[in-house]
């Protein structure tokens, strides 16, 4: 008794399935327009677009009292991973101790916690490390 499977094993005679590497691709719907060609194509690609790393206040809870936290002290602890374009912190959690925090940008509540547990907000600027200087206008 064989296997069953001798001769063109299980692939018939002839034709595009038969050939090694044949067979069609996925999507392919024999002739029929395709579903992926079909169905209109929708949104479209932002090449500007800025991605932040974003650290929450909860997270800065982990450094020492008095401490500066910036974007080196976040990679050495785990809070941000990857290449971005900026730091964002954001203003979940509570901060019960000061803390200097140096970030590209800093949400409404962030700041508030921050400067409420009477810590310092640097903002930096968005390609190194220099804090970014407001010019007022007189």
């Amino acid at each position: 008794m064989g296997s069953g499977r001798g001769r063109t094993s299980g692939r018939g005679h002839k034709g595009h399935k038969a050939r090694a590497g044949g067979g069609v691709s996925p999507g392919f719907e024999g002739g029929q327009m395709p579903l992926i060609r079909r169905v209109p194509k929708q949104g479209f690609f932002n090449p500007f677009r800025k991605h932040w790393a974003e650290v929450n206040v909860r997270d800065l809870a982990r450094f020492p009292q008095g401490s500066e936290v910036g974007p080196d002290e976040l990679k050495k602890a785990g809070l941000i991973k990857g290449r971005y374009d900026g730091i964002k912190i954001l203003g979940m959690g509570e901060l019960k101790y000061p803390l200097t925090v140096r970030a590209n940008a800093f949400t409404s509540g962030a700041r508030q916690k921050i400067s409420a547990a009477g810590g310092k907000i640097v903002e930096l600027k968005a390609g190194g490390e220099a804090p970014v200087e407001k010019v007022k206008k007189k």
